[in-house]
């Protein structure tokens, strides 16, 4: 099979050739800065500068050759801006960052991004190694009516304005990839309503507006979907047709449970996934969601709303061992990930471990096809290179 028809079996639960992999295909499934230095100098690449593919990550658009060596079968295309400049990132090496984003150090030793008012907006803390959301743009607000007030807000929303590269750009971007590789195409657009919530009002209080306050929920969430449906037909438009998976993400779990309840999620959150993803859907693409930790209770709403994948599938979550995931959801819905945890194994375990982890989970979770390789979640800045090795070298072999 190419890659691209390998994925493609996956996602429609027929048995590929071997297991498919990613590595870079998207924002959740790519590596920081940090230990993507370490294993470029690992593989002995010509030195370059490393492009960023997230911001407040500070995960990398990983390089061909990398996607090469590892037999990566998915490529995917990111936001970028019109011009790249040269950034110290601060960890001892260089990258390429947005000409428009210009972190600042501050008197503490955090970085710190400001918008046009000089207020900060995200922050890295001293020694840290992503940024933080600092302000919520929506805090403030008392009544639904003043969401009004604010419409403009919406409109690049989850887009960020120091990616200006114009559509027409991007999607030439998409049809470039498409036409010159045999990889799958993954297209990744920022697009989330629980997180976009959170981020607008502050992780607290959306919470607690979700319990009390339902007007103000739909305001901004209305105003948000407008938005977004709108973007969403721009880009099929564009380039739909070099489109195999488009990539969402909304996390709705913690590591012991989930975020809300069930039936907040069914009445507030997923009536608007549905028709987002409906949409994309009725052009022929897969649908790929992202969602962190606990969220097996929502995995037949995702089932329902026709997402093809779950990424990342955080396996060391309550209720979501590969052997339970597998038996009870893998006919119905593909999993993207879970192939070894970040936390516990890729960062501390030997190479040898890494790799027993990597076939057991493989066994469970590529019985009848439905699976695609990849770590739970991003390759963290204190994963050695040995181990990234170790995991992509034993999918590649044993799967």
């Amino acid at each position: 099979m190419t890659p691209r028809e390998r994925i493609l079996a996956a996602l429609e639960h027929r048995q590929p050739d071997r297991t498919p992999i990613d590595l870079g295909g998207t924002d959740c499934s790519s590596m920081h800065l940090v230990s993507y230095d370490r294993l470029r100098r690992e593989l002995h690449i010509e030195p370059r500068p490393i492009r960023l593919a997230c911001l407040l990550q500070q995960v990398v658009a990983v390089d061909v050759e990398v996607q090469d060596r590892f037999g990566a079968d998915v490529r995917g295309i990111f936001f970028e801006p019109q011009q790249w400049h040269p950034w110290d990132t601060g960890y001892g090496f260089p990258a390429e960052a947005p000409a428009r984003w210009r972190p600042e150090m501050d008197d503490d030793g955090s970085a710190v991004v400001r918008d046009g008012r000089g207020a900060a907006v995200t922050r890295r803390a001293s020694g840290g190694y992503y940024f933080d959301p600092v302000a919520f743009p929506l805090a403030n607000l008392q009544t639904p009516h003043e969401v009004e007030a604010h419409a403009a807000l919406f409109d690049r929303w989850d887009w960020p304005a120091v990616m200006d590269e114009a559509v027409d750009a991007y999607a030439a971007r998409i049809r470039r990839t498409r036409a010159s590789s045999d990889r799958a195409v993954s297209v990744c657009w920022k697009m989330h309503y629980l997180q976009a919530g959170q981020f607008l009002r502050g992780y607290e209080q959306f919470l607690v507006d979700l319990l009390s306050d339902e007007p103000m929920v739909r305001a901004i969430l209305d105003r948000l979907h407008a938005a977004y449906m709108e973007r969403a037909r721009r880009f099929l438009d564009a380039a739909g047709d070099a489109i195999d998976i488009v990539f969402f993400a909304d996390d709705l779990g913690s590591q012991q449970g989930p975020l809300i309840s069930p039936a907040i999620y069914r009445k507030l959150i997923k009536p608007y996934w549905r028709e987002l993803v409906g949409l994309v859907k009725s052009r022929g693409t897969k649908v790929l969601m992202h969602s962190c930790g606990a969220v097996a209770d929502f995995i037949p709403d995702l089932v329902e709303i026709g997402v093809d994948a779950l990424n990342p599938v955080q396996i060391t979550a309550a209720g979501m061992s590969p052997e339970r995931l597998k038996r009870e959801f893998g006919r119905d819905i593909a999993f993207w990930g879970g192939g070894v945890s970040t936390q516990g194994i890729l960062d501390r375990a030997s190479a040898a471990e890494v790799r027993d982890v990597a076939c057991r989970n493989i066994d469970v979770f590529s019985r009848g096809g439905g699976y695609i390789f990849t770590p739970v979640h991003n390759l963290q800045a204190n994963v050695p290179p040995e181990n990234v090795i170790a995991a992509y070298d034993a999918a590649r072999e044993h799967g």
